[in-house]
């Protein structure tokens, strides 16, 4: 990955999508994966070869989910 560091809150309505850009002449081709809010649009650009990178994304991203459900069952109120 490219060096950038930013912060953003994730929101209940934080949108996720998948682009495919097929190969083009002289080009491979990529898949852009885009988290959107009101404010805030990240994108993700994967080129082939990077498989990977994004399933190790996906198993962190299922690593947090998993401790902010742990995080909502110890509140008193049930909320994170």
């Amino acid at each position: 990955m490219r060096t950038l560091t930013t912060t953003a809150h994730l929101e209940a309505d934080t949108t996720a999508r998948v682009s495919l850009f097929a190969p083009a002449s002289g080009d491979e081709g990529f898949v852009s994966l885009r988290l959107g809010g009101e404010f805030v649009d990240l994108a993700l650009i994967a080129r082939p070869g990077t498989a990977d990178a994004l399933r190790t994304l996906a198993r962190a991203a299922e690593e947090a989910a998993a401790a902010l459900d742990r995080i909502a069952k110890t509140t008193p109120d049930g909320g994170a």
